[in-house]
């Protein structure tokens, strides 16, 4: 193939880094699957594995890596608060450490390196909905800013890296997104929304269910990230990547019950500090530029969803509920 590249996908084995390699490899390039398994798992990557295209590398990106690639994509970063929150100082060298370990490969290699930021980059917006020019509403020391001030100094990395280096960069503010190969136990408002509505558990909602957020599928999500690595050098970003249209979390809650077919109440709880009100991108620049907008409309995503977990379920021999009962609803940008 004259136009296979070596690509690098760091935490590649989670949600949407499983996805992104699973497309690449599709499109017939090599890839290089890096994952240290800290929320990651094998199984995501399964189906690729003993491919001579395909190679699976366990490492943490705090360290150096030292491999020969054209591409790098850095998805490496929890992006759950339940999962960032449990080890707040290692999310943050995890932004930061890994953001200068891959961007010192790709100054050696040359490679195009595409880094994977977040919605979280505008904390809780006192602009709506959010463009790439809002700087931001970030409480830089509350429990969330691990994750988010981590992120922004990755950004401001990337930018210093092109700026001083001449890195060819792109970076992407991923708003929520969701689908198929989420982690049951990461805390997510849709992960734990259809899990308690398998159960027939009450579905736990913060606050009274009015806040908003705008959920992406995942595979709308993983092609808006390569339409922007593949664009003009010129468009570094940072770009929007997300769905447009705003759902009230009760209206979610609702409509995840009705698809499961469940019985769940629905059960208000106290909202989570620094969790934002109302979060939802404008994609604007995405369209102008990038040619992109979702397309999979919320309920036919939530249905393929709701038919994974349930297929998970099944093939555990346990109810779906087990996993993530009772657990709060905080929801993360990625």
């Amino acid at each position: 193939m004259a136009s296979r590249k070596r690509i690098l996908v760091t935490g590649g084995a989670g949600f949407l880094g499983s996805h992104l390699c699973e497309r690449l490899f599709a499109d017939g390039h090599d890839v290089l699957c890096v994952d240290n398994f800290f929320t990651g798992t094998k199984d995501n990557v399964a189906q690729m594995l003993g491919h001579p295209h395909f190679e699976l590398m366990r490492h943490d990106v705090t360290f150096p890596l030292y491999v020969e690639v054209d591409e790098i994509y850095n998805l490496a970063c929890p992006a759950s608060p339940v999962h960032y929150q449990f080890d707040p100082v290692q999310t943050t060298k995890t932004s930061v450490h890994g953001a200068i370990n891959v961007l010192g490969l790709a100054k050696r290699t040359r490679a195009k390196i595409f880094q994977a930021s977040t919605s979280e980059i505008y904390g809780d917006p006192e602009v709506h909905p959010q463009r790439e020019d809002y700087r931001g509403n970030v409480n830089p020391i509350g429990p969330r800013a691990c994750y988010d001030e981590g992120k922004r100094c990755a950004e401001t990395l990337f930018f210093d890296y092109h700026r001083q280096h001449g890195l060819n960069i792109r970076v992407a503010r991923i708003f929520n997104t969701y689908g198929p190969r989420m982690d049951s136990r990461d805390g997510r408002v849709v992960s734990n929304f259809i899990i308690q509505a398998l159960a027939d558990e009450p579905i736990t909602l913060f606050g009274d269910g009015s806040q908003t957020r705008a959920f992406c599928y995942v595979d709308d999500l993983i092609e808006g990230m390569m339409r922007l690595m593949d664009a003009d050098d010129a468009l570094t970003g940072p770009v929007n990547l997300g769905n447009p249209n705003e759902v009230p979390i009760r209206a979610l809650a609702e409509r995840i019950r009705e698809i499961a077919g469940s019985k769940s109440a629905l059960e208000e709880g106290p909202l989570p500090e620094d969790d934002p009100v109302r979060r939802c991108p404008d994609i604007s620049l995405a369209r102008a530029r990038l040619g992109w907008e979702p397309t999979v409309e919320l309920d036919a995503g939530l249905r393929k969803t709701v038919a994974y977990f349930r297929d998970l379920a099944g093939a555990s021999g346990a109810s779906a509920g087990q996993p993530g009962a009772r657990r709060r609803e905080p929801v993360a940008g990625d």
